[in-house]
């Protein structure tokens, strides 16, 4: 028996909607700011081979294909069988009010196997510091530096998902006293 997880996260960039949705579009792009792909390789027909890290630093690997392909508006894919887990999915573009580039919308649906242990495993991998919505939270936010910078900037001083609830409070700016 499968689990469905649905994810979701929405990000605004100051691009192009066509940009946007080019970068995107070449899937071999998409390991430059998802950090837990190793790599994505188009084989052709709309289909692709991934590499993932997976929980206890393990390689997951599968197939998948697009199935729909609105041009400037929306990509949709599912993994082919033989997944270790099954994943769906979509992105959708679309201009943001007031000029202010492009709205990207992201939905996620992984089936889980195997009801209780598919829980588990969802609560193994929140315990080894990899929540799933945080994770595309973050990918979202390294796809805008990519998009609007070239680049991810990386600091020992930004953390990100998990971590960012495990730092020390900071506090306000105090004004120099002179």
């Amino acid at each position: 028996m499968e689990h469905p997880m649905d994810l979701h996260a929405a990000i605004t960039i100051n691009r192009p909607r066509e940009e946007v949705y080019r970068y995107w579009r070449d899937v071999e792009n998409l390991p430059r700011f998802m950090t837990h792909l190793e790599s994505v390789e188009t084989t052709g027909d709309g289909r692709s081979h991934w590499k993932a890290k997976g929980p206890l630093k393990r390689t997951v690997e599968w197939e998948a294909e697009i199935v729909e392909d609105n041009p400037g508006e929306l990509i949709s894919w599912r993994s082919l069988k033989g997944a270790l887990v099954g994943n769906r999915g979509f992105v959708h573009f679309s201009d943001a009010p007031g000029g202010r580039g492009t709205e990207v919308r992201v939905k996620l649906i992984y089936d889980l196997p195997g009801g209780k242990v598919g829980t588990a495993g969802m609560a193994l991998a929140r315990l080894l510091g990899e929540h799933p919505e945080q994770q595309v939270r973050d990918d979202l936010r390294r796809f805008k530096q990519v998009m609007e910078t070239g680049e991810v900037v990386r600091s020992e001083g930004s953390p990100e998902g998990t971590l960012t609830s495990r730092q020390v409070r900071q506090r306000p700016a105090q004004p120099a006293m002179r």
